[in-house]
């Protein structure tokens, strides 16, 4: 289990605000943290190490640091398509977090597409300023997001938006009647007004 938290903003990301973020999850991922943040664009993680204990740190990039990726979960299938990316792409670590990095430099949003397990990861494209979210069909591993003031954030747990200036709590009471009824909350919405889960695609984002 890791933790992933970030947000892209028409203000400049502030590094205490991520941190802060990252530290509401941080009893997902232990072992270490690592941080991006650039005019747009902040990603923060929290590892749990698992596999490549030495160099499968996050946020990892590709060779030139225009894709950057955090990501939660496992990809049953990265040894299968890290072998047929090798003939394109040079490998520093053996994590299947880079198979993402290099998988979206290669497919672009056709990545997911070639993905077995479980996972939510978020890929910033510097180049086209676009974040790529995405989230296994199953929903194993969680993601949340929220967007308000011109700020589009997610995370592993909803209270990681806590700590983040825009981020508006406000309790959302459509969904009770269908809590109680299921014990769940089977459509995209939390009691959170405005937190959503699953997929849809919001001005060029997608998750």
């Amino acid at each position: 289990m890791c933790g992933i938290a970030g947000y892209v903003s028409e203000k400049k990301p502030n590094k205490k605000v991520l941190k802060a973020m990252t530290d509401r999850i941080a009893h997902r991922g232990p072992d270490a943290e690592g941080f991006y943040l650039d005019e747009v664009c902040a990603l923060g993680h929290r590892r749990l190490s698992i596999i490549d204990l030495a160099t499968g740190d996050q946020p990892m990039y590709n060779d030139d640091k225009s894709v950057v990726v955090v990501f939660n979960g496992e990809i049953y299938n990265f040894k299968e398509l890290k072998k047929g990316l090798e003939k394109k792409y040079k490998f520093k670590t053996t994590s299947d977090t880079e198979v993402l990095v290099h998988g979206y430099e290669e497919w672009g949003h056709e990545l997911t597409k070639k993905l077995r397990g479980m996972f939510a990861f978020a890929i910033w494209d510097v180049n086209k300023k676009e974040l790529y979210c995405a989230r296994d069909g199953w929903g194993i591993k969680p993601f949340y997001y929220y967007e308000n003031n011109g700020t589009f954030m997610f995370a592993s747990e909803i209270k990681a938006f806590l700590d983040h200036p825009d981020f508006e709590k406000e309790f959302n009471g459509d969904i009770l009647s269908a809590y109680l009824c299921f014990n769940s909350t089977p459509t995209t919405e939390t009691f959170f007004k405005g937190v959503n889960k699953r997929y849809r695609e919001s001005n060029g984002r997608f998750c």
